[in-house]
């Protein structure tokens, strides 16, 4: 059996430190492809796809012309289809590869009386029962969902997001956007996740929430109008009922934290 071998293995190309690289970064690429299509939409059209490619090579390894012609006529435009199917998980992946840091340093923290003046917002929102979203800017810029609403440049009261949130103010729909220890805009629009496993359990609220933290390296403050009760979302995962400590934690803190996932019951009584 050896000698049968040693000629194909003679004639592999060598393993260099390149090579190697070359293939840890393939595989890293593929890995954060992999996360992000898991649980979606995307996952399915993937699953598709893969369907397609193993019928062509059967037809291939069979020599059916007939349906082997028909996918290779198919397949100079499978690049652009993959483009507009996936478009969105290439513009996370992206998003997500541009986020990842090689060193554990913290980015910039608000200062203690920015965080008191939310942390008190949100106290003041959740006890009069009236819904907020406020969105937190961290490393990846948010500029696009800012140009979407009202630019306000104010500086961070807990007044002035009350009264952003107030029923009857003209910019309670939407989202506050902050950057550093001013409120960049207020009334902003923000895109939905598309996650098969929350979309019959959240409302467009807690939806949005999680969509801009699947773009983006952002930290969501929501609170429920129906319930008070406040969660967070980051890095497309969302924690509900959380305290105020937690919030606080949050915002001074870019370190990963674990979210918790609520009870079924729980899921069924929220927003």
């Amino acid at each position: 059996m050896l000698p049968l071998l040693s000629p194909i293995v003679s004639s592999l190309p060598r393993l260099t430190w390149v090579a190697g690289l070359d293939i840890l970064l393939v595989a890293v690429i593929i890995y954060q492809f992999i996360q992000i299509v898991r649980g979606r939409r995307a996952a399915h059209m993937l699953g598709g796809f893969l369907v397609l490619v193993a019928v062509y090579l059967t037809a291939l390894v069979l020599k059916m012309e007939l349906l082997r012609t028909l996918l290779a006529t198919l397949a100079p435009y499978t690049a652009f289809a993959l483009i507009v199917m996936f478009q969105s998980e290439i513009r996370r992946l992206l998003a997500r590869l541009g986020r990842q840091r090689l060193i554990g340093f913290g980015s910039r923290l608000q200062r203690r009386e920015t965080i008191d003046e939310i942390l008190m917002a949100l106290q003041q929102l959740a006890q009069e029962k009236i819904g907020g979203l406020i969105i937190v800017e961290r490393e990846i810029g948010l500029r696009t969902f800012i140009e979407s609403g009202v630019p306000l440049d104010a500086a961070i009261s807990r007044d002035l997001l009350l009264a952003l949130f107030h029923p009857g103010s003209a910019m309670h729909d939407g989202a506050v956007i902050v950057q550093g220890d001013r409120i960049a805009a207020a009334a902003c629009f923000l895109p939905l996740t598309m996650n098969p496993e929350l979309l019959r359990d959240l409302g467009t609220r807690h939806r949005a929430a999680i969509g801009v933290t699947e773009e983006a390296d952002c930290l969501s403050l929501i609170v429920s109008e129906e319930t008070g009760r406040i969660s967070i979302a980051q890095y497309g995962e969302i924690e509900y009922n959380v305290k105020p400590e937690r919030v606080e934690a949050a915002l001074t803190t870019r370190g990963r934290h674990e979210l918790k996932r609520t009870s079924a019951m729980e899921k069924e009584t929220r927003a």
